[in-house]
């Protein structure tokens, strides 16, 4: 599936219609440049599963979490700091991926595509114009 979203707005209901439609499980890698609209889908993603607390970036501290209701937690990764796939194992990620009470967005998932789990949905995020953001869900 490919979408168009013509500025931020769009976008972040993007990733909230996608956020009410998880599991706890769920594992999203986000593929993309820098600027090319992760956070702000994941910014959607985290309101449709139902977070009230602001979600800000974690690209300096790599991982934040924020709970679900009635349990659970949502981790928002952003990798985008790392430069190879051994700096990421003392993030927790393999207790990350395997909690089956979570939902996971990954930021510059690339940087970890040998140890991403095979159960996944990819999205690619591409700038169509100034402010417009081709999204592909689905591999690429």
């Amino acid at each position: 599936m490919e979408v168009i979203t013509k500025n931020a707005r769009e976008t972040q209901r993007l990733g909230e219609k996608i956020g009410r439609s998880l599991k706890k499980g769920a594992i999203i890698a986000l593929y993309g440049e820098l600027g090319g609209g992760k956070t702000t889908f994941a910014q959607g993603l985290a309101r449709g599963l139902g977070v009230k607390k602001r979600v800000i970036s974690p690209t300096f501290v790599f991982v934040r979490q924020y709970p679900l209701s009635p349990k659970g937690t949502f981790y928002h990764i952003d990798l985008y700091r790392i430069n190879e796939v051994a700096e990421a194992f003392g993030l927790g990620l393999e207790e990350i991926f395997t909690d089956p009470e979570a939902v996971v967005a990954i930021e510059w998932a690339e940087k970890i595509d040998k140890i991403l789990p095979r159960e996944r949905t990819d999205i690619f995020f591409e700038y169509s114009g100034e402010k417009e953001r081709k999204i592909k869900i689905g591999k690429e």
